[in-house]
C-alpha cells in the first residue's frame, strides 16, 4: 500500500484520465452526499419526536374526564364524568403490579402576586410522583413530599419562568407569593425539558387543592407512568384494559371516546418508532442505491484503464510481475478513487447540514446530523465500494497473456 513507484503510477494513470475519474468520483461523492444529507435529515426528524416526548416520561398516561356523548344505561348526552379519591384507589389497588407512579392531578388558573409584579398561572394540585410525570428537575430547594400532602400544606414549587417573571434576578427560595388571595410558601424552583411554557406551571401539595377548591374529593386527571418491564404491546394492552374498566365503573358506553379520554405514549412510540423505522430503510435504499450507481462507474471506467493498458500491463508481466500484483495495483486505484471522492461528499454533507441546520427548524427539522458510528459506517462502506469496484477490472487485468498483451492495438 505504500509503494512509492505504484502510488506513483495510480496518479499517472488519474491524470491520463482525468475526465473519467472526475465523472466517477463525482457519481461517489454525490453518493455519499446524497446519504448524508438524507440521513441527517432522518435524524433531525428523530430529534424534533424525542423533543416533543422529552416534555413527559416516555411512558405516562393521562386519563382525564370529560362530558359524555352517547346515551348509556338511562344516562343522557352530555353527563358530566367526574373523577374521585375513589378512583386513585381504585387504580392504584387494581393495577398496582402494572404502574411505577401515579398521581391525581387538579388544575386551575390563578393571579398570581409578589409584591407589584402579578401575572395568571396554571396551579396544578398533585401528589410528588408528578414529578415523575413531568421529567422536570429542580435546580433551586425541593419538589413536594408527603408531608406536604398529609398537613395540606400552603407551599408551592414555581417553574423557572415563574421566577423569572414575578421575581426578576432574585432568587424566589423561601418567598411568599399571593394565589388567588391566599399566601403561599415557595419551596422550590423547576426546570423542564419541554421549554419555557412548561416552566409557567406552579406544584401545590393535591390535598391541598382540594380544600381550597371546593372543598371535596374531586379529581380532573390521573398521571401514570406504567410498569418499564412492560412491552410497549403490554402497556398498551393495559392502558386499555384500565381505560374500558373506568368506563364501566362510571357508566360510559365503550364506544364513546369522549367521556373519558386516554392518552398512552407508548402508542405515540409505536407509531413513530414505525414511521422512523420505514424513514430509515427509504434512506439507506436510496443512499445505497445511488453509491451502487457510483461503484458500476468506477468499475466500468476501472475496465476502459485496463483495457488502454493492455501492452503496458503485458510489459509488466513478461518482466515478472506476478497476476496479485496486477490485482493489487488495480484495486488500489479504484479504493484511492472511491476513498477520496467519497470523503469530499461526507464532508460536504457535514458542512451543508452544519449551514441549513438552525434554517430547518421551522419544518420541524431540530439538529439535523451525522453521528460517529455513520461516519465510521461510510468509511467502511466506501473501502468496500472500492474494491468491489476495483475486483472485476483487476481480475481481467490478472488474465492478460505477455504474448497477447504486447500483440494488441
Amino acid at each position: 500500500m505504500f509503494d512509492l513507484d505504484r502510488w506513483r503510477e495510480i496518479f499517472q494513470s488519474i491524470s491520463k484520465n482525468k475526465l473519467r475519474s472526475a465523472l466517477s468520483g463525482f457519481t461517489v461523492a454525490f453518493a455519499i452526499l446524497l446519504f448524508t444529507l438524507l440521513f441527517g435529515i432522518g435524524n433531525g426528524l428523530q430529534n424534533t419526536f424525542k423533543n416533543e416526548f422529552a416534555k413527559d416520561a416516555m411512558n405516562s398516561i393521562y386519563i382525564w374526564s370529560n362530558n359524555t356523548t352517547i346515551a348509556y344505561k338511562g344516562n343522557q348526552i352530555g353527563r358530566k364524568i367526574q373523577f374521585k379519591n375513589d378512583d386513585f384507589t381504585y387504580i392504584k389497588e387494581n393495577y398496582g403490579d402494572k404502574i411505577q407512579t401515579i398521581s391525581p392531578r387538579i388544575q386551575r388558573s390563578e393571579n398570581v402576586v409578589y409584591k407589584d409584579e402579578k401575572d395568571n398561572y396554571t396551579i396544578r394540585g398533585v401528589y410528588p410522583e408528578y414529578y415523575v410525570l413531568e421529567s422536570a428537575e429542580v435546580t433551586e430547594g425541593r419538589f413536594l413530599n408527603y408531608r406536604d400532602i398529609q398537613e395540606r400544606g400552603k407551599v408551592v414549587v414555581i417553574g423557572r419562568m415563574v421566577e423569572k417573571d414575578l421575581f426578576g434576578q432574585l432568587s424566589a427560595f423561601g418567598k411568599q407569593i399571593n394565589i388567588g388571595g391566599i399566601m403561599y410558601k415557595v419551596i422550590g424552583v423547576f426546570s423542564d425539558p419541554g421549554g419555557d411554557s412548561d416552566e409557567r406551571y406552579i406544584y401545590t401539595p393535591f390535598s391541598t387543592m382540594q380544600r381550597m377548591y371546593g372543598n371535596n374529593d374531586y379529581v380532573d386527571e390521573f398521571g401514570i407512568t406504567y410498569n418499564p418491564d412492560l412491552s410497549i404491546d403490554e402497556a398498551i394492552a393495559f392502558s386499555s384494559e384500565l381505560h374500558r374498566e373506568l368506563k364501566k365503573k362510571h357508566n360510559v358506553s365503550p364506544n364513546d371516546q369522549r367521556g373519558i379520554g386516554l392518552d398512552n405514549y407508548a402508542t405515540n412510540n409505536k407509531e413513530v418508532s414505525g414511521m422512523m423505522f420505514g424513514l430509515s430503510i427509504l434512506i439507506l435504499v436510496i443512499g445505497f442505491g445511488t453509491l451502487i450507481a457510483g461503484v458500476v462507474g468506477i468499475s466500468n471506467i476501472m475496465v476502459y484503464i485496463v483495457k488502454e493498458r493492455t501492452k503496458e500491463l503485458g510489459i509488466r508481466k513478461a518482466v515478472g510481475a506476478t497476476p496479485s500484483m496486477i490485482v493489487a495495483m488495480i484495486m488500489q486505484e479504484a479504493v484511492f478513487i472511491t476513498a477520496i471522492s467519497g470523503y469530499a461528499g461526507l464532508l460536504l454533507g457535514i458542512g451543508i447540514l452544519e449551514i441549513a441546520g438552525p434554517s430547518l427548524e421551522k419544518y420541524f427539522i431540530l439538529n439535523p446530523s451525522v453521528s460517529q458510528p455513520v461516519v465510521i459506517g461510510a468509511t467502511l462502506t466506501l473501502v468496500c465500494a472500492g474494491l468491489i469496484a476495483g475486483y472485476l477490472p483487476a481480475k481481467k487485468a490478472a488474465k492478460i497473456k505477455p504474448v497477447v498483451a504486447l500483440n494488441s492495438d
